[in-house]
């Protein structure tokens, strides 16, 4: 009978920790190891191998997760928006397949976890990393243990203990300098991004600035006896205007009781890319409209999918990527833009407009010397949502605009595709709520909702007149004012309840008149369902 010796227990113990403390500190777990075999604690066969195997699994793990959920993860909206400068790697960038990279980010300490997270998106073969992590990793063990084992003994004096201390200190220092010269800028830009976009709350990525919006919802689905009283807010709206709604039948219903204030739209059904092209076709030649024209899709959010069209070629393409019902429409060149916020009570006589936004259009002014994106690098402002603005732009983002030339950044009025929100309430008057509250009142069962239009001058607007209606949003829509710089953080929530408190207040109001709110299950797989066919939508204008 074998009997296992008293200390085998302990030594197994130590060597499951050194691997699995190979997942959280590579260095720590394999200096440990060496550490063990110095005081006999551990045989260093036992110990070479345990570091060896804890920090070869770590890197396969962190690959397999690279290559599993990394690609469908970066191409999530609120992903690139918040690490706008993430992609997927292109082939041949540090040697074959970024093998080169691999090999010597080992050896280079922080560059780790970028590589192999580079190698799994890149779909780098599992064979040719195993192969290459498991040299570099035997390699870094042989180095760490040799380095731990020059001053292990008594014999060895604390001159030479010094001296080995100093010399890795030595080898890391230049490690790191030549990391610094190498990626130190990109990285300090990266890094200075983010901490200004985390001191600019009005560039958060949705998911953190709506959570509080969450809460406040909870809060007053119990105080209003009804979780989905948003939906029952608009009753010519699917949803009340939550999610689901169709911009053409909004649209129409705006061109049938205002169209002298109403910008026409179109529905372009589903179908074959030829067919909807020559529906296009048949549309502009019936309407007489001229290039630049509208496209976007007939149910969206955020301005997603929208795009300012120049030539049939541009249609064709458009169409060739979003297979959705679309709208088109007459664009609008404005000049100005602004979103009024509107609502009014059920039990009301006259409407309310509850805010104003002014849109601004973000340029930059070309000096002869600098591409588009360095001049969009170079604003305060732009910077921080240069991933937007370049992706947008595309490869004209290299163009060296002449000396005085104004290039624009976005078409759309969404202050998530870059457009700058200021508060606009100086353009209140009463015949502009008047003017408003007529159009609304035409609308059986509208209640709630922003009306985004385009307008001549900031005079007409105040009288009333020269404004036309590109997109009126129900319920989900904001007061975007709260977007303005000059606003605080706490003010944009205060607003954001009160707003909130109007919604459910009407949605309680529709339902003691009889009408009954869709679930908020149905809200729910409408929401999801409208989320999977934006993935197809090209980038808005």
């Amino acid at each position: 009978m074998c009997v296992m010796p008293p200390h085998c227990g302990n030594a197994l113990l130590l060597v499951g920790a050194i691997v699995l403390g190979g997942f959280l500190s590579e260095d720590g777990a394999t200096i440990t190891a060496a550490t063990l075999t110095i005081s006999s604690a551990l045989d260093s066969r036992l110990a070479f191998v345990s570091a060896f195997v804890g920090l070869w699994i770590g890197d396969l793990g962190v690959y397999a997760l690279a290559r599993a959920v990394g690609p469908s993860l970066v191409q999530r909206p609120w992903f690139k928006k918040w690490f706008g400068g993430i992609e997927r790697p292109a082939s041949n960038r540090t040697g074959r397949d970024g093998r080169l990279g691999l090999a010597i980010s080992r050896f280079f300490p922080g560059t780790r976890v970028a590589a192999y997270v580079s190698a799994g998106l890149g779909r780098m073969p599992a064979k040719v990393f195993a192969g290459i992590t498991a040299v570099s990793a035997l390699i870094w063990v042989v180095l760490v243990f040799a380095a731990i084992h020059l001053a292990p003994t008594q014999h060895v004096t604390a001159a030479k203990q010094r001296l080995g201390v100093m010399t890795l200190f030595g080898l890391s220092l230049f490690a790191l300098v030549t990391l610094w010269k190498k990626w130190g800028s990109a990285v300090s830009k990266r890094v200075g991004l983010a901490l200004a976009r985390m001191v600019r709350w009005e560039f958060w990525p949705a998911w953190i600035f709506y959570a509080p919006l969450a809460a406040i919802c909870a809060w007053l689905g119990v105080r209003y006896r009804g979780l989905s009283l948003p939906a029952n807010a608009n009753l010519n709206q699917k949803n009340g205007g939550i999610v689901g709604e169709s911009k053409i039948q909004i649209l129409r219903e705006l061109m049938a009781t205002s169209p002298e204030s109403t910008a026409a739209g179109y529905c372009i059904a589903d179908g074959s890319v030829e067919e909807r092209l020559a529906t296009i076709k048949a549309i502009c030649e019936r309407e007489r409209l001229e290039f630049p024209i509208v496209l976007k899709p007939d149910v969206a959010q955020r301005g997603a999918g929208f795009k300012k069209i120049q030539s049939l070629n541009q249609a064709e393409e458009y169409l060739s990527q979003v297979d959705a019902p679309l709208v088109l429409q007459r664009y609008i060149a404005g000049p100005k833009e602004a979103g009024l916020f509107y609502y009014r009570l059920p039990q009301e006589r006259t409407g309310h407009i509850f805010g104003i936004t002014r849109k601004q259009f973000p340029t930059v002014t070309g000096d002869g010397l600098r591409t588009i994106r360095e001049l969009i690098d170079a604003d305060p402002r732009a910077r921080l949502i240069a991933r937007t603005y370049c992706d947008r732009l595309g490869s004209k983002t290299e163009q060296i605009p002449s000396v005085g030339k104004s290039v624009r950044l976005v078409e759309a009025g969404n202050h998530c595709q870059g457009c700058i929100f200021e508060d606009g309430w100086d353009l209140y008057s009463e015949k502009l709520r008047e003017a408003i509250d007529r159009i609304s009142q035409k609308l059986p069962g509208f209640f709630i909702g922003r009306y985004d239009i385009r307008y001549e001058s900031d005079d007409s607007l105040r009288s009333g007149r020269g404004f036309t209606i590109i997109e009126l949003n129900g319920a989900a829509s904001e007061a975007t004012n709260i977007y303005d710089a000059r606003h605080s953080l706490w003010s944009a929530y205060r607003t954001l309840y009160r707003q909130w408190v109007l919604v459910y207040k009407i949605g309680a109001a529709n339902r003691e008149r009889g009408y009954q709110p869709a679930t908020a299950l149905a809200v729910f797989k409408d929401w999801l369902e409208v989320s999977r066919q934006a993935v197809q939508f090209p980038i808005a204008d």
